[in-house]
């Protein structure tokens, strides 16, 4: 198995503490966002054998394992993370794999850069993604009830909420929530700059449950998306819970350090607290307007001591062992590549020694013994 170098992303939301605390280095006063391990071409992990991708290339059945390349071609099919959230995250949503190949192929037919600001679709592939709590974590997931969200709205006392109050009240819920959604972000830039002053006012008189609003508009203020993120579930995990943001459901990570594991995949449509491109007619074929629980996950344990996050996607399979103090040797051999990362303790992974931060590549069918005390997540895919 290779022992990873991994590269940190400085994006502007990334908590200046939240990494260099696990990692046990110091801080260096800038933000570290992302920690990525995998064989994205953006930041592919380095080995003592040269880059990941290199290394794949060079055998993809041997690395991947045969039933991995027949399934999912000869490339890693996920993108494990360490995310660490200081700010909010932009409001965004993801393709499913037809909707990705569609609007991959109409941008590639149209001649629009792949590094173009308005382009939607960087590959071909969806990203369904799971994020595991190391810390308590707070998100936005998935619509609330239409009379529930009016109800927060209305409880600010904005009058120029009131017409999204009403249209929460219509029925059937999808159109409702789509008609919402769409006024918010069609709306006029000064009005609605006005709408957001107005509730950021309201929401930090309030606090309570409106407290994570006025913080959303402290760091995007009048931004559309603070409205459009009422509409939302609002989550706090604990550590070991996990969230799974399937296609089309709108979300944003909040504040927290966590485990984040995707399909191997860019294609993100924003809808809003950021700066960047939002593609509303994109956005609202993209988009499933459905209510619905957020879901919290609860790993699942199995006799031999592997707790699994189980998930409808076969792209990746996350899981993660708590071994205490005398834990005998956890046999992890599996014909399929797996990435090992260990996020508190001390573990022994064949011969490499990890401390929290560091993680392993270990290719398909190589002999993966574990033991120490400690914690260990497991990434792979199912075939």
């Amino acid at each position: 198995m290779d022992r990873l170098d991994n590269t940190i992303r400085p994006y502007a939301w990334g908590s200046t503490t939240a990494i260099p605390q696990l990692l046990g280095t110091e801080p260096t006063g800038e933000p570290q966002a992302e920690m990525w391990m995998g064989a994205h071409p953006g930041a592919p992990s380095r080995t003592g054998r040269g880059t990941l991708v290199d290394v794949i290339d060079a055998d993809p059945e041997r690395e991947l394992g045969h039933a991995c390349v027949a399934k999912f071609g000869p490339r890693l099919p996920f993108l494990l993370k360490l995310l660490a959230a200081g700010a909010p995250l932009s409001l965004q949503v993801h393709p499913d794999l037809a909707q990705a190949k569609e609007g991959y192929a109409d941008e590639e037919r149209r001649g629009i850069p792949l590094d173009a600001g308005h382009r939607n679709y960087k590959d071909a592939n969806h990203k369904p993604e799971l994020i595991c709590a190391l810390t308590e974590f707070d998100g936005l997931c998935g619509f609330r009830d239409p009379v529930q969200a009016a109800d927060l709205l209305d409880g600010l006392g904005v009058d120029s909420l009131k017409p999204y109050v009403d249209l929460l009240h219509a029925h059937p819920e999808d159109a409702a929530l789509r008609e919402v959604l769409t006024a918010i972000l069609t709306a006029d830039p000064d009005e609605m700059t006005r709408t957001v002053a107005d509730a950021t006012a309201a929401c930090a008189r309030l606090g309570g449950a409106y407290t994570p609003y006025a913080e959303l508009a402290h760091h995007y203020p009048g931004d559309p998306g603070v409205i459009a993120a009422m509409l939302l579930n609002h989550v706090r995990l604990q550590p070991g819970e996990a969230l799974f943001l399937g296609a089309g459901i709108p979300h944003a990570y909040l504040d927290g350090l966590g485990v984040e594991i995707m399909a191997n995949s860019d294609n993100v449509l924003r809808c809003g607290l950021t700066p960047k491109h939002v593609d509303v007619p994109e956005l609202l074929r993209i988009v499933r307007f459905e209510a619905a629980d957020p879901g919290v996950l609860r790993p699942e344990a199995s006799p031999d001591g592997e707790e699994v996050y189980e998930t409808p996607i076969e792209e990746f399979r996350l899981s993660r062992y708590v071994l205490p103090e005398g834990t005998a040797v956890h046999d992890l051999t599996r014909a399929t590549a797996q990435i090992l990362l260990c996020t508190a303790g001390s573990v022994r992974a064949g011969e490499h020694d990890l401390t929290p931060g560091q993680s392993v590549f270990v290719p398909a069918g190589e002999r993966a013994e574990v033991t120490g005390a400690g914690t260990v997540f497991r990434a792979t895919v199912i075939v």
